[in-house]
């Protein structure tokens, strides 16, 4: 039998996992799910895929909402019991979602249940990351904090790069006419035995020893003020906006772009997220290595400044029409490993900020924040804005400006916070 701290990591894994492949599917489906949910007979196609992405980015208002909710529940009655009951709620909404009817069958009502799915699974995913992160961090070894917290954020990359592969073969394999009639919901249906093994998993595991301590002496340490919680949540999201925004442009927004702007091919489009998603996976553990022997701060600061430094001559080779596949390619996997750079200590930095008795509320807030308006956002943003201005590097405007705003927020890191023990 593996050992606990082990098993946490792999049930912690596997419901993440499960939460990015399908908001992977979803964003790599982008321009199926607007044909047949967001644009009625005779409408733009543009106008219905700004609608897609309203509905994708209304999702990750609402898991501000559900971190609250289901952190505070982890925070009062444990990470075990919330991280069973968010895996349920994702794993049916999803499942649902491959049920619906589309616009042809249900008319105007088929976005709205569409758009109610995604409520529930931004509430659940909300939940998601407090508990998951705080499970890994809590359980992981002394010194290894990073790396532990780093696979959450490579289980961010396997899901993507899970539902970029299942989205590649069935472009593949079924015709084109056959993918938007019906085999787009294979995908969102595949979540349901995936679903299962997370719960099965999940129901197996042991609560956190931090969290056991901390009930056992449920006085102990001065409880955080709301103002205090309120500034450092806010100061989190500020550490996270870089790659937030960074993340969903290169690894989630891109195959819509490619295909909108660009004019690619749907599969050459999802070719180039999985080479970008491939580099932000490889990056990932060894930067979370990296952060627990010199530091969050310099590793999450370098990821930073390259995406800054970056951003455009990279989003320009990927544009020029003489550039080879493997140099296309080579572009959009140092795209996702400067990404990395970030995502690797991030779930370690996050928990490292707050105490045992506020952590799943804490560090899910923050997170659900940066996400909710760089990350649920760019897609909307970035069709808008290259709609209405007609330039094709807004994607590295956005994804710079965010990393650029980013860095005076990674400054006020200490240079040894990876040095001490979790705050209890």
């Amino acid at each position: 039998m593996l050992p606990q701290h082990r098993r946490a990591l792999l049930a912690g894994s596997v419901g993440n996992f499960i939460e990015w492949y399908e908001f992977g599917v979803y964003g790599y489906f982008a321009t199926v799910i607007a044909a047949q949910f967001f644009t009625p007979e005779g409408g733009s196609g543009v106008e219905g895929l700004v609608k897609t992405y309203a509905a994708f980015a209304l999702a990750f208002f609402f898991r501000p909402v559900g971190a609250a909710l289901f952190g505070r529940f982890g925070d009062r009655y444990g990470r075990r019991p919330t991280l069973i009951l968010v895996v349920g709620l994702m794993t049916a909404a999803t499942t649902l979602i491959g049920l619906l009817p589309t616009y042809a069958t249900a008319g105007a009502a088929a976005p709205w249940l569409l758009t109610l799915l995604r409520v529930v699974q931004g509430l659940s995913a909300g939940g998601e990351f407090g508990g998951a992160v705080s499970l890994m961090t809590e359980f992981a070894p002394p010194g290894r904090r990073g790396l532990y917290g780093a696979w959450q954020s490579l289980t961010v990359a396997l899901g993507l790069l899970g539902g970029a592969g299942v989205a590649a073969v069935l472009a593949a394999v079924v015709s084109e006419a056959a993918l938007e009639s019906w085999a787009w919901r294979l995908p969102f249906l595949l979540t349901l035995p995936l679903g299962l093994a997370a719960l099965w998993l999940r129901l197996r595991l042991e609560e956190t020893p931090s969290y056991t301590r901390r009930q056992e002496v449920p006085e102990a340490g001065p409880k955080p003020g709301g103002r205090v919680l309120a500034a450092a949540i806010v100061l989190g999201a500020g550490r996270l906006m870089g790659w937030s925004a960074a993340g969903y442009t290169f690894l989630v927004v891109l195959p819509s772009y490619l295909q909108s702007t660009l004019d690619a091919s749907f599969q050459q489009a999802l070719l180039a997220t999985v080479f970008a998603n491939a580099g932000f996976a490889a990056a990932i553990l060894p930067a979370g290595l990296l952060s627990d022997r010199f530091g969050r701060r310099a590793v999450m600061l370098a990821g930073a400044g390259l995406v800054v430094v970056t951003a455009f001559p990279l989003l320009r080779l990927v544009q020029d029409p003489g550039a080879s596949t493997a140099a296309r390619g080579a572009a959009l996997a140092v795209a996702g490993a400067v990404v990395g750079l970030m995502a690797g200590p991030g779930p370690a930095m996050l928990a490292e900020m707050f105490p045992t008795r506020v952590r799943c509320t804490g560090l899910g807030l923050a997170y659900s924040l940066a996400n909710a308006v760089f990350s649920g956002c760019a897609g909307l943003v970035v069709t808008e804005l290259i709609n209405r201005t007609g330039s094709a590097d807004v994607p590295a405007y956005y994804a710079a400006a965010a990393c650029a705003v980013s860095v005076p927020a990674l400054l006020t890191l200490r240079r040894d916070d990876h040095r001490h023990p979790l705050r209890e």
